[in-house]
């Protein structure tokens, strides 16, 4: 498998992973002819942010590593992020939501691993603090959507402001979380086809693994509504109009994929009920059929018990026909155990 480009120890924008944790940096810059995005190390960034004005054209994008001892001290050294985020890091809560904190904007968002295995566990936390002039994303585990966005940056694309960043953020996350309701779609249809076709096998407990992931990232990944809505209805003032509609188209498009996932919800529920129907009637079956045997058995268990006894006055014990009207006996005994059980079994 090819290593992420995000992930620990890859080297950041092609300029080495420095001892400040930035896994990448780009600076995006403003012209007559468009955008252009330039790359920046640890150094770099630390440069462009010193010298930057509330007047300079552009902003730039850091993507840091938390897990490296220094990443959060080089942002407090560096950045001026509002205190807000450092608490966000530290607050334990990983529900996805984006909220405006005086002139920034704080997001938490949840996305899956850059090696997604359809696990439940395959998901972790993206920190996002935006600015005017600069984004900040922090992650400990490499995500898909970051290194879909850095490919993309790599590739040419150059957002026109910091919330547009955001937005593009959003919506790679929503392509991705499109793929993913693909994916357990084909694996569901598998299991149907499977069903429809009588090999149960372990069908319910892939069934309960896909219920599980679909029900955590629609826990995990779906925003807050009263945050969103109040950030749309009174955003900086910094935030441009388009930017305000792109970003609400971005999240009615994530809401759009989590209603899928809810339908995908439902019908595994329904082909984990279907499922269980058809075990019960097979056991109901198989101790139908054991009771039946019982019944059938049990004359001949009487009477072998009663004539196996080593007592004197045992009926039929000199008669030359003993055995035969014994046996008689009991066949007319089972014959209507049978009839008795065939009616039940009709009924």
């Amino acid at each position: 498998m090819t290593t992420p480009s995000n992930a620990p120890g890859t080297p950041a924008s092609g300029l080495g992973h420095d001892d400040a944790g930035l896994i990448c940096g780009y600076v995006f810059e403003r012209s007559a002819g468009g955008g252009s995005a330039r790359a920046l190390d640890a150094q770099r960034a630390a440069a462009w942010l010193t010298h930057r004005t509330a007047s300079s054209a552009g902003f730039a994008w850091l993507h840091f590593n938390l897990n490296h001892a220094q990443a959060e001290r080089w942002l407090v050294r560096h950045a001026g992020l509002s205190e807000a985020f450092y608490e966000t890091l530290k607050d334990g809560s990983h529900s996805t939501r984006i909220e405006r904190d005086d002139d920034a904007l704080i997001a938490v968002v949840n996305d899956v691993h850059f090696d997604f295995g359809f696990e439940p566990s395959d998901i972790a936390t993206l920190w996002i603090s935006v600015g005017p002039q600069l984004v900040v994303t922090a992650r400990t585990q490499p995500l898909r959507t970051v290194d879909a966005l850095r490919t993309a940056v790599r590739a040419g694309q150059s957002p026109r402001s910091s919330v547009a960043l955001l937005e593009a953020l959003m919506r790679t996350q929503a392509d991705g979380l499109v793929g993913i309701v693909r994916g357990v779609t084909t694996r569901i249809d598998r299991v149907e086809d499977e069903l429809l076709s009588g090999r149960l096998d372990h069908k319910r407990a892939r069934l309960g693994v896909l219920r599980r992931l679909l029900v955590r990232l629609q826990r995990l990944l779906a925003p807050e509504p009263a945050a969103l809505f109040r950030l749309l209805q009174h955003p900086p003032a910094w935030m441009a109009e388009d930017d305000v509609q792109e970003l609400r188209g971005a999240s009615e498009e994530f809401s759009v994929v989590l209603r899928d996932m809810q339908g995908l919800q439902e019908r595994i529920k329904l082909l984990q009920e279907e499922i269980a129907a058809s075990v019960n009637e097979d056991n109901g079956r198989s101790l139908f059929v054991l009771t039946v045997v019982t019944v059938l058995a049990l004359p001949i268990n009487i009477l072998a018990g009663l004539f196996g006894m080593n007592v004197g006055g045992i009926p039929l014990a000199q008669h030359p026909h003993g055995f035969w009207i014994v046996v008689a006996i009991v066949g007319a005994f089972t014959a209507v155990a049978a009839w008795v059980a065939r009616r039940r079994k009709d009924r």
